[in-house]
Formats: C-alpha cells, structure tokens, sequence
C-alpha cells in the first residue's frame, strides 16, 4: 500500500479522497491554486503545496506544477479525482513516466475510451448494445452523408469524437439541416477540444440517462455495482442522481452489468469506471465510459456499501479485488442532490462569502461537502459546493429523508439551488421515478410561461 498520494484536484472530491487515504493509513498532500489556500482539504491534508494561481490552466490543469509537487513532498501516488486531468491521458503517461503510480486507467485505456468512435467500437466488439449510428469516420461526400444519415433516420444526434460534459452535440431533423449542422459542429469542436472529428448517431426521443458503476484490477477480475439513474439534468448536466434506477428489473441489470464488466476484461481495464447508456422502451444504448470516480459515486456507495475511492486506491496499488459479484447485493435506495453556488431559477452562478452554513443530519443522511462557515466560493471554478445524499429502505422513504434534509440546511451570503431541489421532490412525475433527460427543461420552460 502506498504511505503518501498527491490530490490533484480541489472541492469537495479532494476532501472525499483525503477522508478514504486517512482512513487507510495513507498521508496526503494536497495542491491548491492561490484562491483556494483556505480549503477545507489544504487544511486538513498532512502536506499542501500551491501550485499556481486561481485560474485552472495555471494551477490544477498545470501537469509540470503537479508532478513537481509530487516529487518535493515524496508521494508515490496521483489521484486525480473528477474533471480537470482526471480523464488526460497524457497527464496519466506524465505522472507513470516520472516514477509515480496514476490512481487511474492505463493511459492507452483512457485514450481508447476518451475517443467516442474508438470507444463504440470496443464495446460493440465486447458486445455491449450501442445506439445506432456511422461506424468510423464519415464519408467526405456529401449525397454518401445523405445517405448514411437516411439509413440511420432522423433525427439524427451529431457528436463530436472528443466531446463531454454536453458540448459539441447538435440535433438534425430534416436532411437538408445535415451538412450546414455538420460543419458547424466541426467547427464548434476544433475549437473546444482541438478535434474536428464527429459521428452520426440515432438520436432517441425520450431516453432515460442510466449508468452502470465497474470495478477492475489488473488480475483480471471485474465486478458491476449496480446502476444509477441520472436522468434529471439540464444543459446535459446533472442534478438529481438516484441508485437503484426506478423500473429496471433483476435480470436486466444482470444482463447489462455482466457485458460491462466483460468489456473491462476485454480492454483491460483497471480502476474504477462507469458505463454511460441511453435507456428507452426496455433497451440500453451505450453512449460513452468515464475512465474515472463519478461526481454521484456516493448513491452506489450508499447502497452497496463500498467504498469505491477505497478500492480505486487498492486496485492502483496492485491489489487483487477480494469483492466477488455474488456478493454485492443492493440494499435500499439513495439519492442525491448536487447543490450548486447558482440561482435556483436563472442559473448564474452566485459566488462569495457563506455567512452562515448548516449541514442537515439525522437518520440515512450523508453531505460531502468542502464549505463552512465564512468559506468564500470563488468564481474561478465549478458551483458545485455540495451534495446531500440520503438512504432508506425504500425510494418513498429515501425521497422524504431528502425533503427533511433539505428543508433543514443553511446555506445563506450567496444563492444555491436548493429551492430547485425542493420543487423537483414535490413534482409528482419525478415522484414516480422513471423521467427522461429531456424531463426538466421541458418543466422549466412550462413553468416560465405559467
């Protein structure tokens, strides 16, 4: 086991990290920007190092700071945590050549999975179901276009190869949208991910967002956790995430859990991960693998009672998983609510000084949270300040642990968007489980017009 890992990131995910290494025995070091000298993981963290000011591509994007701050302090280990380097497979290649061990994929898996094409391909070889669309890279003649978009029938999604977190995606519904859509969004990701490349997919009307978590260590060995449900978003960002997912039956979870965990074998795959799929009328479509710890990775951990950052941690470290898949059951549901420095309505963000900060407790509740009292949120990064899970028995009894959570934190000095939050548990569709990713823009706009 390693005795000292570098966090590489900042937030609530560096405090998540630092709390599994405490309890494992291992110190930390943490690296913060200038703006971020006073967080709760800096503190908190046996070593810390600055690493740049508060701007992300001088500080927690800065490969050369963060390797050097590795090497001076005497870790053995990156852990990357979620967003900034943590899916940069170049950054991975980095901290392996200089001697450190990347609390991650292999490099080459990152590459493999961070490309959308590359990615379909793999799970389509391993036999993991995919959303309809162009294989490889698109034909460079036009009516060749036409007539690979007929075949798939509109509407028709086109995505950039290289794309996330909801950008560089366009829908078209009428083929003589295609080729001026097309160069758009070529251009739109060139300029966003330094990538023109882009597919054709089938875009699905209705579709539920449903993820399934993996663990694999480099013996071979690979367990499914069960799915999630985070199909309450907006912008392609998610809100609410919920485990199990409403409605999806024993077998098939079995079913699309064990191709994930084949696909794992097949590629090699070490760490944890999680499969991405569109669910709608009782099929799965894979749409893309995060090659990291998901922001709603505590909805799992609630249910299976594992402790996923724990086993990212010893799966680096060359140890043989002793989880076997008839042992994880899933007890009980969770839910969890992101809780964003932003207005609740108008969604711009809202960052400053908390003049007054009060955690919710009580029976199955859990916050992973970096803020405090007097804590200043910089504009710098992500809103993201919190998130509030609860677990209960039953979906009805882990909603109404929520409602009581809610209605007790103090967030006060700048706006979140609890009272987002809190319309969304009183709405009787979500009530019933099962909406799609389209679900709350379309009652956000309907709400805005009464």
């Amino acid at each position: 086991m390693f005795d000292k890992i570098l966090i590489a990131n900042r937030g609530e995910i560096a405090l998540r990290i630092l709390r599994a290494c405490r309890e494992l025995g291992i110190k930390t070091v943490a690296v913060h920007s200038e703006a971020d000298a006073d967080a709760k993981a800096v503190v908190l963290a046996d070593e810390s190092v600055c690493i740049g000011p508060a701007a992300s591509a001088q500080s927690y994007l800065n490969i050369p700071a963060i390797i050097a701050a590795a090497e001076v302090t005497g870790a053995e280990a990156i852990h990357p945590g979620y967003g900034f380097l943590s899916e940069n497979a170049d950054f991975a290649e980095r901290v392996e050549n200089s001697g450190f061990t990347f609390i991650g994929p292999r490099p080459e898996t990152i590459r493999l999975m961070g490309d959308k094409i590359s990615a379909k391909a793999a799970m389509k070889a391993a036999g993991v179901p995919i959303v309809p669309g162009s294989e490889g890279r698109l034909p460079e003649q036009p009516e060749e276009l036409k007539r690979l978009a007929m075949s798939i029938g509109y509407p028709i999604l086109i995505k950039a190869s290289a794309g996330g977190g909801g950008r560089g995606m366009r829908v078209v519904t009428r083929d003589e949208e295609l080729l001026p859509a097309l160069e758009l969004t070529r251009n739109e990701a060139r300029a966003a991910f330094g990538n023109d490349t882009v597919y054709l997919e089938k875009y699905l009307s209705q579709p539920r967002h449903i993820e399934i978590q993996v663990l694999a260590d480099e013996h071979g060995h690979a367990v499914y956790l069960g799915e999630r449900d985070c199909s309450m978003q907006r912008r392609h960002q998610k809100i609410i995430e919920e485990a199990p997912a409403p409605g999806i039956s024993l077998a098939l979870r079995q079913k699309i859990g064990e191709s994930c965990a084949e696909a794992c074998r097949r590629i090699h795959y070490r760490g944890a991960g999680t499969f991405e799929f569109l669910y709608e009328n009782g099929e799965f479509y894979f749409i893309e693998m995060n090659t990291r710890v998901q922001v709603e990775h505590p909805v799992t951990e609630l249910v299976t009672s594992i402790d996923i950052v724990q086993e990212q941690i010893r799966i680096a470290a060359g140890e043989k998983m002793s989880l076997k898949q008839k042992d994880i059951q899933l007890r009980g549901h969770a839910l969890e609510c992101r809780i964003n420095a932003e207005d609740p309505f108008s969604f711009i963000p809202s960052p400053g000084r908390i003049t007054q900060y009060h955690a919710p407790g009580g029976p199955g509740v859990r916050v992973d949270s970096h803020i405090y009292h007097n804590y200043f949120v910089p504009p710098h990064y992500d809103s993201l300040i919190a998130k509030v899970l609860t677990h209960g028995a039953t979906r009805e009894q882990a909603l109404a642990r929520m409602r009581i959570a809610l209605s007790e934190m103090v967030v006060e000095g700048i706006k979140t968007n609890i009272p987002l939050h809190q319309v969304l548990l009183q709405d009787s569709t979500f009530q019933e489980g099962g909406t799609s990713i389209h679900y709350l823009e379309e009652k956000l706009a309907r709400d805005r017009q009464n």
